[in-house]
């Protein structure tokens, strides 16, 4: 069973997520505070591996609606968790030999957990005429006595009808004693008992407070596991004995220090070599376990032993320091390493692998690390679910699996994959990775071609599609089109990338102000002056932007369709015909007037619609206009060696 989509209500911040859809891995990104965690513990609670599977609806309701709550929970409790899964085909097998094919209408399945129980209600399509004609075609009997029983439209009521025959056969009895055996003799709580609550895949929850202790006492460990007030990192500390299958009692036995001591330290071993297969930045660290008496002097509970001690040794060094006081990063890798060890070594339960600010602590080389561990093992038989704000936790080349988290004036938390619908801070640590990202292909090519930002990117490659389908010349492939995140940032990039000895040329826009940029463009030695091209030397205005190769109506096209949502109605080339000659200024100016969009005009949403929308829009980009493109193109590939 797979999550493939959810839902998260009345719960923290979050007073409805929406529907949020869940890869093998999804990564939640949005400022402190948003309500990252609240998500992910929400969904924890669904069926958790460690655990309370109860909402406390005074702490968890969200408090500016809970006084009103209170007057219908009981009889009507809030849902929190709403969580649509997928059956495998293997599952669907199962359930078609139990209950026969075409039972179950739909391989998608959903599970709601509410306030008040701990319990799940389940929504799911059966055909009980069909689990019907399954449990007759098993029993022996004449063809009326099958009509008969075939006529029965409930589980219920086809037990009732088998017990009124006379001299059933044992077939039929068995049926009967089947059906008896369900709760309710109802078909949908055989299947949710028998099948879907078993295969519910289990939560489980990681973050910082479950970071592993360096000492621990093994009393005290005992006293508060019986006491049920272990805290999460106690938890990791014991998944790391039961990897070598040990028992806390065991250490009360001074004979078993020694052997103890040694399966400790081969199940330690065992899992930083796995370590170090992704932990890069110091592989030549050792995990050692020590069982050791009480010190004294020893601040309680280390005043009473035996004290299990876990220590890390750096050859190097020649040096070994207490677990805990270690780099919190190696810490936390090796905690979590631990952990899941023990989790893939037990009884291979379907576990969703919920992360909180995974490896915060690593360099960002280790956080690279850590997102290779996602993909290359704990995907492979887990799906996994983390929050992060580093750009380093992002994968450029998968922003599919992104999903920002909001917190939204008067609606709370929201769980989007649309970014440019939300706030600059909440999707920088996208921006950040797609500069990091950028960064590393900055080199691949001796042709670099600099644009000031990501729309200009977009509507080269998307123009010179057009032009190689009209049977003209487009941008030459060679060139590495690289946006340098506004013109202020030309000179930089300019500057990095002439170091290199590379092929530079720069697509400007043009206006009074960019010809001060050309200047200083210029007085850096590192570009000629032809290598230098703005866009008003194929529109044919002084002051002009790429969005002016198109028609005018065709952009304002772009700007309908990317702003549908905050528009009272399409703008017309007639409500933006007069004032500056570049149509970006003259929508900016629209938006300001009448309040658009907070009266803020972001180039890139319609370079993006056009994008999302290219098999439409394209075929309606006009000749005047692939003419500009065309001119455009072919200037800038005279600047090919």
């Amino acid at each position: 069973m797979r999550l493939t989509r959810v839902r998260v209500t009345n719960y923290r911040s979050i007073e409805d997520s929406g529907w949020v859809d869940i890869d093998d891995v999804t990564c939640l990104v949005g400022k402190n505070e948003a309500g990252k965690t609240a998500f992910l513990q929400a969904l924890h609670k669904l069926n958790p591996l460690l655990g309370s599977a109860m909402f406390d609806e005074t702490m968890d309701y969200p408090s500016r609606h809970y006084a009103r709550y209170k007057r219908t929970r009981d009889a009507s409790p809030a849902p929190v968790v709403i969580a649509e899964l997928e059956l495998g085909d293997d599952e669907m097998r199962a359930i078609a030999a139990e209950f026969g094919e075409g039972f179950l209408g739909s391989k998608r399945v959903t599970a709601t957990k509410r306030y008040g129980s701990e319990a799940r209600t389940w929504d799911h399509e059966i055909n009980e005429a069909k689990g019907i004609e399954h449990l007759v075609s098993s029993i022996e009997a004449t063809a009326p006595i099958k009509k008969r029983l075939l006529a029965t439209t409930t589980a219920d009521e086809l037990a009732s009808a088998i017990d009124a025959l006379d001299e059933p056969h044992s077939t039929a009895v068995a049926v009967a004693d089947k059906i008896r055996g369900w709760r309710g003799e109802d078909f949908g709580a055989a299947l949710r008992d028998g099948y879907l609550r078993p295969w519910l895949p289990k939560f489980f929850y990681f973050d910082d407070y479950s970071i592993m202790p360096g000492r621990a006492s093994i009393p005290d460990l005992i006293t508060r596991r019986d006491q049920e007030t272990l805290q999460e990192s106690d938890e990791t500390l014991l998944r790391l004995l039961d990897l070598v299958g040990a028992k806390l009692e065991d250490f009360s036995d001074q004979g078993n220090f020694e052997a103890l001591t040694r399966e400790l330290e081969a199940a330690a071993n065992g899992i930083s070599s796995e370590v170090f297969q992704y932990w890069k930045q110091n592989p030549d660290l050792e995990i050692v376990a020590v069982m050791s008496a009480a010190e004294e002097g020893a601040q309680p509970p280390l005043d009473v032993g035996p004290v299990l001690n876990i220590r890390i040794r750096n050859p190097r060094h020649k040096v070994t320091v207490p677990f805990d006081e270690r780099s919190k990063g190696f810490v936390w890798f090796f905690s979590f390493f631990a952990y899941f060890s023990e989790l893939e070594s037990g009884s291979g339960e379907n576990v969703i692998l919920l992360l909180d600010e995974p490896g915060l602590s690593l360099h960002a080389t280790a956080q690279r690390d850590f997102l290779d561990f996602i993909d290359g093992r704990l995907a492979q038989s887990h799906q996994v679910i983390y929050t992060t704000h580093s750009p380093f936790m992002i994968q450029a080349g998968r922003l599919d699996r992104v999903r920002t988290v909001e917190d939204v004036d008067d609606d709370g938390t929201k769980v989007n994959a649309d970014v440019l619908r939300t706030d600059a801070d909440t999707v920088f640590p996208l921006q950040a990775a797609l500069g990091y990202d950028l960064a590393q292909t900055l080199f691949v090519g001796p042709d670099c071609l600099l644009v000031e930002g990501p729309s200009d990117l977009l509507y080269l490659q998307i123009l010179t599609e057009a032009l190689v389908g009209d049977g003209r010349e487009g941008l030459d492939e060679r060139w590495v089109v690289t946006p340098a995140g506004g013109a202020s940032n030309l000179i930089t990039f300019v500057s990095l990338l002439g170091a290199n000895q590379l092929n530079l040329a720069v697509l400007m826009d043009s206006s009074q102000a960019e010809q001060q940029r050309v200047r200083n463009l210029l007085s850096t030695g590192k570009l000629k002056a032809r290598s230098i091209v703005q866009i008003s030397d194929v529109v044919g205005n002084d002051d002009a932007d790429i969005e002016d190769i198109f028609e005018a109506g065709f952009y304002l096209e772009l700007v309908n369709g990317a702003y549908s949502a905050e528009l009272s109605a399409p703008i017309k080339v007639a409500d933006i015909r007069e004032g500056n000659p570049r149509v970006v200024v003259r929508v900016g100016e629209y938006f300001q007037s009448n309040d658009v969009g907070t009266g803020r005009f972001n180039h890139y949403r319609p370079a993006a619609y056009l994008l999302a929308n290219q098999a439409k829009l394209a075929p309606k980009i006009n000749a005047a206009t692939l003419d500009r493109a065309g001119a455009l193109a072919e200037k800038l590939n005279k600047l090919l060696g």
